[in-house]
């Protein structure tokens, strides 16, 4: 068996953004990132919360994500934590985007962040804000499951 196999380790998962947005569709990307900040990304010291991802110029770009600096490295070498890094999608993927952000009003949330085969993917999403009723019923709807598995359960 070979070590880069197709399996992935997920590093960091936006757990919010599905309470928050309800998940239309969902695209893997690369993102282009330096040394320090992989190396970080491995240790596992991302913060996916507060991201999102822009399209400009025709460029995908991840804005907001947290990345702590790399410990064992001086700070001349380090990486600044929230600064924009770029998405690498293919260029239909983007087409496709900008007409779904711009028109329908959508936007652009990273789930998760993993190592596949070595590389660092980011999984993003197209997400339509959810209401608050909505959010009340998506909870209410979890409990109702709970309450069935646990009387299942005893039965």
């Amino acid at each position: 068996m070979s070590e880069k196999s197709d399996s992935y380790k997920v590093v960091s998962d936006n757990r919010q953004a599905r309470y928050l947005y309800e998940i239309l569709e969902t695209y893997e990307a690369g993102v282009q990132l330096t040394g320090t900040e992989v190396k970080s990304i491995r240790a596992g010291k991302v913060n996916l919360q507060d991201g999102y991802a822009l399209i400009r110029d025709g460029e995908a770009w991840l804005l907001n994500v947290h990345i702590s600096p790399y410990t064992a490295s001086g700070q001349y070498f380090n990486h600044e934590p929230r600064r924009t890094r770029k998405l690498l999608l293919h260029r239909q993927e983007i087409r496709k985007l900008i007409g779904k952000v711009e028109q329908q009003g959508l936007t652009l949330v990273p789930l998760k962040m993993y190592l596949k085969r070595g590389l660092v993917k980011v999984s993003i999403a197209l997400g339509k804000g959810k209401k608050l009723h909505d959010k009340r019923e998506d909870l209410k709807r979890r409990q109702d499951q709970r309450d069935i598995q646990r009387a299942m359960k005893n039965y």
